[in-house]
């Protein structure tokens, strides 16, 4: 069959719909753009927000009106947590985020006997720790590995913890292998992904962590660089900084979560840290790492927000200096707590997040400018018009003026900066 994917969402989905592209070229189907006629449609949808739920109905209307006679499947968080919604849309397979195999024998029975299908488990009372195939289908320069999947965190504001069950980790022999064959096939970076990955080893008896996982996958594929996902701040304790500043192939690029730079409202949200210990988990970074870029997501406008708590949370990010920062409006999830709280006018969570971007704005371009007159090794991803353009270990984007360094890992001078991206030049050895 001729078979499109939309996928929505984190790169916990993008990696799933990567291995789901993989088992379906291993069955001799074919692979179309989303855009073209195709015998079957699948969406991997997201539930992250009720803007992700809007965007998967929409999708998933849209593959309806390509070709009305194709199988149209819907797998993925807005699938397994909103089911009466998804089955709303008349389409042929509804599934979660369970059993991709089985979800695509499900996709080619509902071609054949020309059925509707509806399988989902109880993500809740899941336990193993579903193993799918790293890697993608573009030139091997990026790759990902999903090395944990669930979350026990119960944040007001997500239903992810319903969507994806409790923790559940790949086991490290596994992680392993999967590092040196990627490595082997000629990928120069992967990315250690999950729901949530602070939480790798909770589920496995031998009492292991993300350190340990860390250590063992930069030290079997040290040709490989190293990128972490997403992480919470309780990851960051002194003896992981020491442990982690020891292995050169890991990139200096943390991304903590953080939503709110307020106490008061981190509470409402029920995180499980305090700004202290916010603060705390940055020190220990710059302590240890040579200028790492930190990252982080900040939520605006969170239901109860008071102009007074919004400003310490301005306050706040300013004293953590962050690289770069992904700033969300609060958006009502229907079924959480957040959502029976007092929210805030629409427009005013708005205008927070663009105040709160002008914050960011500037201490990116001071990230940047420290980064001027640097020597940084750039994996370079791709060519744009007049030159190339690929990242930097501190994830910092990075132009110059050279054509056909397609998966090359090569020093560049860097020259300047535009508040986005880094410019320079190739350093001759």
């Amino acid at each position: 069959m001729r078979i499109a994917i939309c996928t929505l969402g984190c790169k916990v989905n993008q990696y799933e719909t990567q291995a789901i592209e993989r088992e379906l070229l291993h069955r001799g189907h074919t692979l179309v753009d989303f855009e073209d006629e195709a015998d079957a449609y699948i969406v991997n949808t997201c539930s992250v927000t009720a803007i992700s739920d809007k965007k998967s109905r929409q999708m998933l209307r849209r593959a309806k009106s390509r070709n009305p006679e194709a199988v149209i499947a819907a797998c993925g968080c807005y699938a397994q947590t909103h089911p009466d919604d998804v089955a709303a849309l008349e389409v042929d397979v509804l599934a979660g985020t369970n059993d991709r195999a089985g979800f695509l024998d499900l996709v080619e029975r509902a071609a054949k006997e020309k059925t509707r299908i509806v399988h989902l488990d109880d993500a809740l009372h899941r336990r193993e720790f579903e193993v799918l195939p790293a890697g993608g289908l573009a030139a091997r320069t990026r790759a990902m590995l999903k090395v944990e999947d669930g979350c026990v965190n119960f944040c007001t504001y997500c239903l992810i913890p319903f969507a994806r069950g409790p923790v559940r980790s790949l086991p490290m022999d596994e992680a392993v292998r999967e590092a040196r064959r990627l490595a082997g096939e000629g990928y120069r970076e992967l990315v250690l992904t999950g729901i949530e990955i602070s939480s790798y080893g909770h589920d496995i008896k031998e009492q292991v962590g993300l350190i340990d996982l860390l250590e063992s996958v930069c030290n079997a594929a040290p040709a490989l660089r190293i990128r972490l996902g997403s992480l919470e701040p309780r990851t960051i304790t002194r003896e992981f900084c020491t442990r982690a500043a020891k292995l050169d192939n890991l990139c200096p690029h943390f991304h903590l979560s953080l939503q709110s730079g307020c106490d008061a409202t981190l509470k409402r949200m029920n995180r499980r840290y305090d700004t202290a210990r916010y603060l705390e988990s940055c020190e220990l970074l710059r302590a240890h790492f040579d200028d790492p870029a930190i990252t982080t997501d900040l939520i605006t406008g969170f239901p109860e927000e008071t102009e007074a708590e919004f400003g310490e949370t301005l306050a706040f990010i300013e004293r953590c200096a962050f690289a770069d920062m992904h700033i969300f409006p609060y958006s009502i999830r229907p079924g959480t707590k957040a959502a029976e709280m007092a929210q805030v006018d629409k427009t005013v969570r708005e205008e927070r997040a663009a105040r709160a971007a002008n914050v960011a704005r500037t201490m990116k371009a001071a990230y940047l400018e420290r980064c001027v007159g640097k020597t940084l090794c750039v994996l370079f991803e791709g060519s744009e018009t007049e030159g190339s353009a690929g990242h930097a270990p501190n994830y910092t984007e990075v132009y110059i003026k050279n054509k056909g360094l397609q998966n090359e890992l090569r020093p560049v001078r860097i020259l300047s900066h535009d508040g986005e991206r880094l410019f320079g030049e190739l350093e001759e050895p």
